[in-house]
């Protein structure tokens, strides 16, 4: 089965937790701390595989977790790294957030990237010893992994694009110019997913063609096959509009002809404006023969260039392969002329942007703090350890955090939000 849709949840390891310890080793009176750190977690990898085409493999598991970094050990040992979690994916997966934004287009096998970092391992006791503490009983916990809902969406890597109103004769035109054989029948919607194949002309010359279905008038906004595998037609460098001159649909070949190109103009993305061959098929009929003389002159007026061909016979496919290959390499030629390539895009951690809002919830009476880096520490305190509370409590206070509250309007008794952890706000808290 055709699968080019799939959401799926990942979430990176959570990093592990730092240790309390001291050495105490015979005849060493003042051994001090020497808690090592927790390991951080693995990451959610999307790594990139030409062995496969369609998303599939997705469509019995939605949720991916990487491991966990493993807690840190005496003498300064530190914890192990939670090993990453790969996720195979076939070449030409777009990812999208929850929103709908584009965060990675992967087009290149053996591509990767990473769509949920495992969180830092928390910090042991020995970390924080100083002049001032030289004993600290205190430990940080692992910090918690990215998670997030994410949506692939896989649009087939062709350079030619197939393109016509059902029965027009692509699959039968791919079946005779490659080695796939999509089903061939005499009724409408027989191809119901894009099928792939390798037009080989000689040692130094092939290139991937796509049987594209399910065009008719409307399909942009979804009638048919609609907009399920129009999208695959995007990454195309040159479309094949076949036109079957015999019986195309009940309609003039003309006709035919301008709806769909309509409706790949109305699709956007460039369709409309990508080079072209209009091609009228089943020739060996005589239907086709009387056809042909207006349908060509029609549309060689419009500028389009024009080839007929018979898959029965065989007749006009070698030109059209050859004049199809010339436009592929030439589209190549352009796209490496202007830079473009494997498109890829950075995925931000919340901590990369330092922002901070203070919002007062009316309902719940409470100041909601939203910031990553405030968050982060929240969730790696130790929360059962006044210790580590003080500690918070001055790195809360070193960053200027109490000077924005009181600018915001928050006064004592209030209660403060940071993440999942509520405070009763005081200017200057006893633990």
């Amino acid at each position: 089965m055709f699968i080019d849709r799939g959401k799926i949840y990942v979430r990176g390891g959570d990093g592990g937790h730092g240790i309390v310890s001291f050495r105490r080793e015979k005849h060493i009176p003042k051994g001090g701390p020497d808690g090592g750190d927790g390991g951080p977690g693995g990451d959610v990898v999307l790594v990139v595989d030409a062995q496969l085409s369609t998303l599939s493999e997705l469509r019995h598991r939605r949720h991916f977790r990487a491991d966990k970094g493993a807690s840190g050990g005496p003498s300064n040992r530190k914890g192990k790294t939670g090993s990453d979690l790969e996720i195979r994916i076939p070449p030409g997966t777009s990812v999208f957030d929850e929103e709908g934004r584009l965060l990675a287009d992967l087009v290149e096998p053996g591509q990767r990237q990473v769509v949920a970092r495992g969180g830092r391992g928390g910090r042991g006791n020995a970390r924080f010893a100083s002049n001032r503490h030289r004993a600290p009983g205190f430990r940080e916990k692992g910090e918690p992994g990215e998670e997030a809902w994410i949506e692939l969406e896989l649009k087939l890597l062709a350079d030619v694009g197939l393109v016509g109103y059902p029965n027009a004769g692509k699959s039968t035109l791919l079946s005779v110019i490659s080695s796939a054989r999509p089903q061939v029948a005499d009724y409408p919607f027989t191809t119901l997913e894009p099928h792939l194949g390798v037009v080989t002309l000689d040692y130094e010359r092939s290139f991937v063609v796509a049987d594209l279905p399910g065009l008719i008038e409307g399909a942009h906004v979804g009638v048919g096959l609609g907009t399920e595998f129009l999208r695959h037609a995007e990454r195309t460098s040159v479309i094949l509009h076949l036109v079957d001159l015999a019986d195309p649909g009940g309609k003039d070949p003309l006709e035919a002809f301008e709806e769909i190109e309509a409706e790949l103009a109305a699709y956007g993305h460039g369709l409309d404006s990508r080079p072209r061959i209009a091609v009228g098929t089943k020739m060996d009929l005589p239907e086709s023969r009387r056809a042909w003389q207006e349908f060509s002159a029609a549309l060689s007026d419009c500028g389009y260039k024009v080839m007929a061909i018979s898959a029965a016979t065989r007749s006009g496919i070698d030109e059209l392969m050859a004049e199809t290959h010339r436009l592929v390499v030439e589209s190549r030629r352009e796209r490496s002329a202007e830079g473009e390539g494997p498109t890829g895009y950075r995925i931000y951690r919340a901590e990369d942007v330092d922002d901070i809002s203070i919002e007062w919830l009316e309902e719940e009476e409470v100041w909601s703090l939203r910031s990553p880096r405030y968050e982060r520490w929240v969730a790696m305190t130790d929360f059962e350890s006044r210790e580590a509370l003080l500690h918070l409590n001055a790195r809360l206070r070193r960053s200027g955090l109490y000077e924005r509250l009181k600018e915001r309007g928050v006064v004592e008794g209030e209660t403060v939000r940071i993440g999942e952890v509520e405070f009763e706000y005081e200017e200057n808290p006893s633990f």
